[in-house]
């Protein structure tokens, strides 16, 4: 397991999570920090990672590309005019290494990237101002965005346009597919929204009493989130309770929430849970154990800078990440996608 992380400081951080021991009930692990540096020239904004390719956007109007596999960098791709402002992978089932990278900037534009290698297939404008996130359909032909406009917009990833847009009450700030792709989530200063992803019908919404900067959805309908409250909370959105609660999980407001076990895990192996706070401070929890009582991180590492962002990864393909040289022609977009 692989976590990348960003900060103002303009600086990525790459860690690998491992045993501590070779004794597995121990269940001790450690993250080991595989880089560090400052690769962009402005504070980096979003992350995301899928199998050995990680990536990462900045105000600096770039997004750079990573082999985790290698721990290396791969350098950037210069196809924007404006601070990309959230980076989506998108991972067929049937595959350990990802297919599309999707972009979502400050001007409102959308952008699919190939990643065998990184080229650019098609960029179109989905809102009027800056987008706050982005969210890409489990089935990979569709994909969601919240933007300061105030509107919620869905966009046809086989098209490469916008197919949807409705007006909301008040800005979206997040927003996430369930792993099924039949809910989606929208989070708006405290409140999160569980909508259906048929028709958009809101089913519950979720108090967090404090505002919610980061989401991650686990197995069997549980959300979690995290931001001001400094705690890591468990929704259920099948009845819209509070499932568990890690409190006081950060000294600071949590920045980014990642998800690492999948498939929901066995009855002896840690259901993983990273978090990552504005303090620069990252943290690796079993989340089973919170259900009892308050547990102590599994592993935890300090960056001493302002993490903004955190994603994270599984290292099972062989295949190594690369940046085209060319530009396919539009109109091979909507058979590449």
């Amino acid at each position: 397991m692989s976590l990348i992380a960003g900060s103002y400081e303009r600086f990525i951080w790459g860690f690998k999570l491992k045993p501590l021991t070779h004794d597995p009930p121990s269940q001790s692990l450690t993250l080991t920090q595989i880089f560090s540096y400052p690769s962009h020239i402005a504070p980096i904004t979003t992350v995301a990672a899928a199998g050995p390719a990680a990536a990462s956007g900045s105000s600096d109007d770039t997004i750079h590309i990573y082999d985790l596999s290698s721990a290396a960098s791969l350098g950037p791709l210069h196809h924007f005019s404006s601070s990309i402002t959230s980076l989506s992978f998108y991972c067929p089932p049937n595959l350990s290494f990802p297919r599309n990278l999707l972009s979502a900037a400050a001007d409102g534009t959308i952008s699919i990237f190939d990643t065998e290698p990184f080229v650019l297939l098609k960029s179109f404008r989905s809102h009027k101002k800056c987008i706050n996130d982005l969210a890409v359909h489990p089935s990979g032909k569709l994909a969601l965005s919240v933007s300061r406009d105030g509107c919620l917009a869905m966009s046809n990833l086989m098209r490469g346009k916008r197919s949807f847009c409705c007006r909301l009450g008040k800005e979206a700030t997040i927003v996430k597919f369930d792993g099924s792709g039949e809910r989606f989530f929208m989070a708006s200063e405290e409140k999160i929204g569980v909508h259906l992803a048929e028709d958009a019908r809101l089913l519950f919404e979720l108090d967090n009493q404090k505002r919610v900067l980061c989401a991650a959805p686990g197995e069997g309908g549980i959300l979690f989130t995290g931001g001001e409250s400094r705690s890591i909370t468990a929704w259920d959105t099948n009845s819209g309770k509070v499932a568990y609660c890690i409190e006081d999980a950060h000294s600071t407001r949590l920045k980014g929430i990642v998800v690492l076990t999948k498939d929901g895990g066995s009855d002896d192996e840690p259901y993983l849970v990273a978090s990552a706070s504005s303090d620069g401070f990252i943290r690796v929890w079993d989340v089973r154990m919170a259900v009892k009582e308050k547990p102590n991180p599994l592993a935890e590492a300090n960056t001493k800078s302002r993490l903004t962002c955190l994603a994270g990864s599984y290292l099972k393909s062989s295949k190594r990440p690369r940046i085209g040289k060319s530009t396919p022609k539009e109109e091979d977009v909507a058979e590449e996608v």
